[in-house]
């Protein structure tokens, strides 16, 4: 359910905006009355999305084709940014993703393939934040989501050893700069996916790309249904409504702050495999 107005007046931007949950945080921020800058890399794709959201009216949506692990780059979107409304209220770091080199064990990653995943994932967070930071310290006030991942909090919940390193960086960056820019109104909170329906999977592993890694995803909702005790596959849209509150004047009181958005993947053993367990202890023990 929308009110259409929670982040009425906001101008934010979303990189990684062209699929998945940076899509689907875009199009959230939209429909509660954000004005929305899309990066991604997918510059056709881009543009049509912002046309849709926006209707044609680039105030409301617009979008600069990026590649968030050049600097140089990152900083041109948010100077874009700036040259069109003038503020920056709301960055969402969410661009990233793997790579099949850094798949499996250790001794196999392909170390380059590593540099290009860190770059993606932290790189581009720092890049972000050090760029927009200026920004926001002058408005004093602003709102900077940093998406991490549940495989940043714990070991084997990702394919790729190098993607939970990076995003345990982001979550540790998260708390790090928090604590400087909370002291002059700028907020920086995180978000953890847990098991939510993307093409990342897809091309984690090497089954597919771009549009079609996306049309693949919806085969990994059964098993997804079953990770966690919220017995149903993580959708983009959760982790959008998640973004929503961190943009708004609802949490102006939480920085430094992981929301960590996985069906209670991480918060401990599920009831029923607990009671399964537990009767199998009786009846090894001799108990009724």
């Amino acid at each position: 359910m929308t009110r259409a107005d929670r982040l009425d007046g906001n101008v934010a931007i979303v990189t990684g905006a062209t699929s998945g949950i940076g899509l689907a945080i875009a199009e959230r921020f939209v429909e509660e009355g954000a004005r929305v800058v899309l990066a991604g890399r997918r510059a056709a794709l881009g543009a049509s999305i912002a046309e849709r959201l926006g209707g044609g009216d680039a105030a409301r949506a617009l979008f600069v084709p990026t590649d968030v692990s050049d600097e140089a780059q990152v900083a041109a979107l948010i100077a874009r940014t700036m040259d069109v409304h003038g503020r920056v209220d709301t960055l969402v770091n969410n661009a990233g993703g793997t790579e099949p080199a850094t798949v499996g064990s250790v001794t196999t990653i392909d170390l380059e393939a590593a540099d290009r995943v860190f770059a993606a994932n932290v790189r581009s967070v720092v890049a972000g934040m050090k760029h927009v930071a200026p920004i926001m310290l002058a408005q004093g006030s602003g709102s900077v989501i940093n998406i991490a991942s549940i495989a940043g909090h714990k070991a084997g919940y990702s394919s790729s050893t190098i993607y939970s390193a990076s995003k345990a960086a982001v979550l540790q960056l998260t708390r790090s700069v928090a604590m400087e820019l909370s002291e002059a109104g700028v907020r920086v909170n995180s978000v953890s996916p847990g098991a939510i329906v993307t093409g990342i999977f897809a091309k984690a592993l090497g089954a597919a790309e771009g549009d079609e890694a996306d049309a693949r995803a919806a085969a990994l909702e059964g098993a997804f249904a079953r990770n966690q005790p919220i017995p149903r596959a993580g959708r983009p849209v959760d982790i959008a409504d998640a973004c929503v509150f961190l943009a708004s004047d609802e949490s102006t009181f939480i920085s430094g702050t992981d929301l960590m958005v996985d069906g209670a993947l991480l918060a401990g053993k599920a009831w029923t495999v607990h009671q399964q367990g537990l009767a199998g202890m009786r009846a090894a023990l001799g108990g009724s």
